[in-house]
């Protein structure tokens, strides 16, 4: 069941409206992490998830002419940083604290489709989960789970 295409993440409320359009998201990502440049593209963005894609190239497959494990992680973990900066605002300091991923079936040598929800968005922490998907298929390749420490609020 793919959750991007109905309304798990609620109402947009006072305390559940965007902080970053994905533009602006996208944007931060550009400046603040150059290594994913060219590698990701911010597909969506609403309160409490976004959906973005592993834009895979011949750097991303292993033999066997798959997506690599570390490529999936790298999706998932970033899919759910821009999920937590949509809903906190430019934040560099927030950081992994922990990443869960299972491997459930083979994904194709095309885009990983990253759908990330936050489940609970407190003060100090974020979790949720990210499902990945090759592109054009239904049946989820990875499932992630993960939370995110946050940084102190600051005033």
């Amino acid at each position: 069941m793919r959750f991007w295409k109905s309304d798990k993440s609620g109402p947009a409320t006072p305390e559940r409206r965007l902080a970053l359009t994905a533009a602006e998201a996208a944007a931060f990502i550009d400046e603040v992490f150059p290594q994913v440049r060219g590698e990701i593209r911010i597909d969506g963005l609403e309160p409490m998830a976004a959906r973005m894609r592993l834009l895979v190239s011949d750097q991303h497959l292993r033999p066997g002419g798959t997506v690599s494990g570390p490529a999936l992680f790298m999706a998932a973990d970033v899919a759910f940083y821009v999920a937590v900066l949509g809903m906190i605002g430019r934040q560099p300091l927030a950081v992994t604290s922990n990443l869960n991923i299972t491997f459930m079936r083979r994904p194709q040598p095309t885009d990983v489709i990253a759908e990330a929800r936050i489940l609970k968005l407190g003060r100090r922490l974020a979790s949720g989960d990210v499902t990945l998907y090759s592109q054009g298929r239904d049946e989820p390749v990875a499932l992630a789970q993960t939370t995110y420490a946050l940084p102190e609020a600051k005033g």
